[in-house]
């Protein structure tokens, strides 16, 4: 395999090339490969599916053994693409206890450890420059607004005037 990376490679449907992409990929890539999904509330919170994991996110388990259980992230493996939560062990037959390493695909994140500056940017950064105060005093609906409404209702007309003008010329011709 050659060990050079690709900036131009889009995507292909070849596993052999999927992997050969995440082996060879750079840091900077990795960490966007370490990304997570958030949780309904976090998503509309930040307007955002999902984002890279980190040490001290509260992150829940979506498959596998340790389904539906949730911990802090412990560590994060950028050279192997996985991480380990804390109290998540394995017992060995002879009785030691040993780590167990998640992928990020398999995990959904619960809570965003925000203590670092650079990260509550990030987080800012496609919220609209907004502060993290506004953003976690922001409530969460799943409801429509009154306006949003009226908009959705105004768009529905004028598609039903503009279907009754070519139904006109379509009589007329």
């Amino acid at each position: 395999m050659k060990q050079k990376f690709s900036k131009h490679w889009v995507s292909s449907r070849q596993p052999r090339k999927q992997r050969k992409y995440r082996a060879n990929a750079p840091l900077h890539i990795r960490r966007k490969l370490m990304s997570a999904n958030l949780s309904k509330t976090l998503k509309q919170r930040h307007e955002k599916k999902n984002f890279p994991l980190r040490k001290g996110d509260k992150v829940k388990i979506m498959k596998g053994e340790f389904k539906k259980k949730t911990g802090k992230i412990e560590s994060v493996d950028l050279k192997r693409l996985r991480t380990t939560i804390e109290g998540l062990n394995r017992t060995k037959k002879d009785g030691t206890k040993i780590k167990v390493y998640f992928s990020p695909s398999n995990l959904q994140i619960q809570e965003l450890n925000l203590e670092d500056k650079k990260r509550r940017i990030a987080i800012e950064r496609k919220t609209g420059n907004k502060s993290t105060e506004q953003i976690k005093q922001k409530p969460v609906s799943d409801k429509i607004s009154d306006e949003q409404k009226s908009g959705l209702k105004d768009k529905k007309l004028g598609d039903i005037k503009i279907n009754k003008n070519k139904e006109k010329k379509q009589n007329a011709s």
